[in-house]
């Protein structure tokens, strides 16, 4: 009877922790939705009512874009993956979801490194954790690139009172940061979940380039999508802007959005203040914006995880041997 007790108590606080886990991912977002100051849930649901905009051809439509969002992003994990150890789309989707809803109340889904690194037993762990650094560094790089080329068409376009003197002072300063950081990266024995930036930058160097091709491909699709999906929002809600006027506002919004820490807690207010100060320059109210950031969230995060909670409610740790 003592021997079954410990077992039976380890299980039931393995049980606890799951449960613990999906009610903490309801509450952020229904804390999210109901105590959002810039827009209120209910303005939000009957400015959407209101307008009849989520015909049943347009929430077809919508939905799936965000399912072929996530089907390239669980496409890109299954290949990367791969380098240490074949997975199944299924295995891929779990893994995905799962630790999606278990990082979606965590500064910055911080919370996704140890979520997808948990699915594999011990001697795996650490690669898993670079492969999931690699993956969303290769998502960053791909905002990045049309972020650039956004905000330099926008500045073209669209009249910005800059004042040239603080912005090289500011990037001064920054590359200076950049430098002394690198320098100290270098000297000291920083490592990023027990592994050296030595053994980091190696196995990167040895990472398979055809596989780091792929999840870049893979990126750059999941990127395209989501941003035509934002682009056909404003559509339905009959702001009237050009596609490529609204492409330059948009790859800025995602970049900035991106390069700008925020807690979790703030996450939302920040990128919708972004949001909002770009729009604005094509006179887009408010209300419009805040909708479409929520209807985005809702769509492309919300929606996957309640199918991820899923995934963590059946989850069980790996075998010793995997």
């Amino acid at each position: 009877m003592n021997k079954t007790l410990p077992y039976k108590t380890k299980q039931f606080f393995f049980v606890l922790i799951k449960l613990s886990i999906v009610l903490a991912a309801f509450y952020f977002i229904y804390n999210k939705l109901t105590n959002n100051d810039g827009l209120q849930f209910s303005d939000f649901v009957d400015f959407l009512s209101r307008n009849n905009i989520f015909t049943l051809k347009n929430i077809i439509l919508l939905l799936f874009l965000s399912i072929l969002n996530w089907f390239f992003e669980i496409l890109k994990w299954k290949a990367l993956v791969s380098f240490v150890k074949k997975i199944t789309f299924k295995n891929a989707l779990e893994q995905s979801l799962g630790a999606l809803t278990a990082s979606l109340f965590t500064p910055n889904r911080i919370g996704e490194y140890g979520a997808k690194a948990i699915y594999y037993s011990a001697n795996f762990r650490k690669p898993i954790v670079l492969i999931n650094l690699l993956s969303n560094v290769l998502q960053m790089a791909v905002t990045t690139i049309f972020g650039v080329i956004g905000l330099y068409f926008f500045t073209t376009i669209y009249p910005i009172n800059f004042n040239y003197h603080k912005l090289v002072s500011i990037l001064f300063i920054g590359l200076i940061l950049v430098l002394l950081i690198g320098f100290g990266f270098k000297k000291s024995k920083l490592k990023i979940k027990g592994v050296s930036l030595k053994k980091v930058k190696h196995f990167i160097l040895k990472f398979p380039k055809e596989k780091i091709w792929i999840g870049f491909m893979f990126s750059l699709w999941r990127y395209l999508i989501f941003s035509y999906q934002f682009y056909f929002l404003l559509q339905l809600f009959e702001i009237e802007i050009p596609y490529f006027n609204a492409m330059v506002i948009i790859t800025s919004m995602y970049v900035l959005a991106s390069v700008i820490p925020s807690i979790f807690i703030f996450d939302v207010v920040i990128k919708g203040s972004i949001a909002l100060y770009l729009f604005a320059f094509i006179n887009v109210n408010e209300l419009t914006i805040l909708s479409i950031i929520t209807t985005m969230w809702l769509l492309n995060f919300v929606l996957p995880s309640v199918f991820g909670s899923y995934y963590v409610l059946n989850f069980n740790l790996p075998k010793t041997e995997d």
